[in-house]
């Protein structure tokens, strides 16, 4: 159900007040009760162009709403949905359908929290008889919500040189689309934008699939809907920590499995590797940030010992998104920059807790199928977490689990070399292909050599300048 003309009016003027006073609503909704969506929301219609849309800080109505509404819902339950017009690189129209859900979620603590997704639909028909959803994580590792995907996706977005991350990994989701599957995208990091929290990205991003199979207009069937869940690096950690908490925070999902890469598998690990050795140091420093912005626990710790070199980089680094994260104070001394009386400070008793959560493999092994790929020579990235993560999930006699080592690669050159054989995995699962019994691992220069990965790549880069001109995905 779409908003008449006159309210469709409104929602302009509101916005343009908005941009000015940051101080109206843009979209509303009913308040709603149950598990299951009780009613369709009105949906928002697209604001004309060249109207800019409204940056995260200053459309509170849409993406903090109020807290008893959203307390009144349950977990990915619909507050409010708009459509909007998305593109490549901020201008570069893209010719799809899509709209943004404002839906409850749930932070660590067990709060109701709001969130946001973006829900993708191509115009081409779904190549099974009900079409399919990927949910796909972005790699935003930033400290600003206005570094958020539902933002920089959107035509006519500020563009920002310093968050160049998430458009260049649009292309991987139109990859997906191109195949005729929906895609759902998550902004994972929260209203707080609390980058690396995997175990909240986790929630927010199961949530946002029962958004968007509870949203009409994306044609889904519900719960039934089978989906796959896909993220590299900082989109990785989320989608490795919704992998295994899917059985027991939403389990009536039907999760066909979960493509990850460039993987943070144990924060312990990743900060020793990265401590005054890697060229990735900051962008490591910023997750411990990021991750404090959930955890009080490891914020109070921040602030009574981390000395003060260690705070001002810290107000350095906030509001920043992901090109200054990695570029800011390579090579720091993370630990460095405490004034521990125990020495290292991630051996401090408090925070163990806290670690162990971050730890991915102490959950179990996610019930369906998996596919990792990982460089050894992974700047940011130690490989023997990664590995020990494998043993530990192969230790299941039920695990299906593909791991591949790109071993003359590092993070970002394996980020686009291993695209197009997760591609072709994924639409393999979501196509109802079973996945190979058992564990199995493998040693390869590069995976673009993959039959048919290069393929996969020239041709979601070839349907990418199509749509350009205009071609509908």
């Amino acid at each position: 159900m779409k908003m008449g003309t006159a309210t469709g009016t409104k929602r302009v003027v509101a916005h343009v007040c908005l941009v000015l006073t940051a101080g109206l609503t843009v979209a509303v909704c009913p308040a709603m009760a149950g598990v299951a969506q009780a009613e369709p929301v009105a949906v928002a219609p697209p604001l004309p162009f060249p109207l800019p849309p409204a940056p995260p800080y200053l459309d509170p109505g849409f993406y903090n709403p109020d807290p008893g509404k959203v307390a009144a819902a349950q977990p990915g339950e619909i507050l409010a949905a708009r459509q909007v017009n998305l593109a490549n690189f901020f201008l570069i129209p893209l010719n799809v359908r899509a709209w943004q859900l404002s839906f409850r979620s749930t932070n660590t603590r067990g709060e109701p929290i709001a969130a946001v997704a973006t829900v993708i639909v191509p115009h081409r028909p779904s190549l099974t008889p009900d079409r399919n959803l990927v949910a796909f994580q972005f790699a935003e590792d930033s400290l600003s919500i206005n570094c958020a995907p539902s933002y920089v996706l959107q035509m006519g977005s500020l563009p920002n040189p310093t968050n160049p991350v998430i458009s260049a990994e649009f292309i991987e989701v139109q990859a997906m689309l191109q195949l005729g599957h929906a895609v759902v995208v998550p902004d994972h990091q929260g209203p707080n934008a609390a980058y690396a929290a995997g175990p909240l990205g986790a929630r927010i991003t199961l949530d946002s699939i029962r958004a968007a199979e509870n949203f009409d207009q994306a044609g889904l069937s519900g719960a039934a809907t089978r989906t796959a869940l896909w993220g590299y690096s900082g989109g990785a950690i989320p989608t490795a920590h919704a992998a295994e908490l899917q059985p027991t925070y939403a389990p009536e999902l039907n999760i066909a499995g979960s493509a990850v890469g460039g993987l943070l598998a144990d924060l312990r690990m990743s900060l020793d590797y990265n401590n005054g050795t890697s060229t990735f140091g900051g962008a490591v420093l910023g997750g411990l940030f990021g991750v404090a912005r959930e955890y009080p626990v490891l914020n109070q710790f921040i602030d009574q010992y981390m000395n003060p070199l260690g705070k001002a980089v810290r107000v350095v680094h906030e509001g920043q998104c992901v090109a200054l994260q990695f570029a800011g104070f390579p090579f720091v001394n993370i630990k460095g920059l405490f004034n521990y009386p125990g020495g290292d400070p991630m051996t401090a008793p408090e925070l163990q807790p806290l670690l162990d959560e971050m730890t991915l493999g102490r959950r179990g092994t996610p019930p369906f199928p998996l596919y990792i790929y990982e460089a050894p020579l992974d700047e940011a990235m130690p490989i023997n977490a990664v590995n020990k993560l494998y043993d530990t999930y192969c230790k299941d006699p039920n695990a299906q689990v593909a791991y591949t080592r790109e071993i003359i690669s590092e993070h970002g050159i394996a980020a686009v070399s291993g695209a197009g054989s997760a591609v072709m995995w994924l639409n393999d699962r979501l196509n109802g292909v079973p996945a190979p019994q058992g564990c199995s691992n493998r040693d390869v220069p590069l995976q673009i050599l993959d039959p048919g990965a290069f393929a996969a790549v020239v041709n979601a880069l070839g349907q990418t300048l199509a749509s350009a001109l205009g071609m509908p995905v």
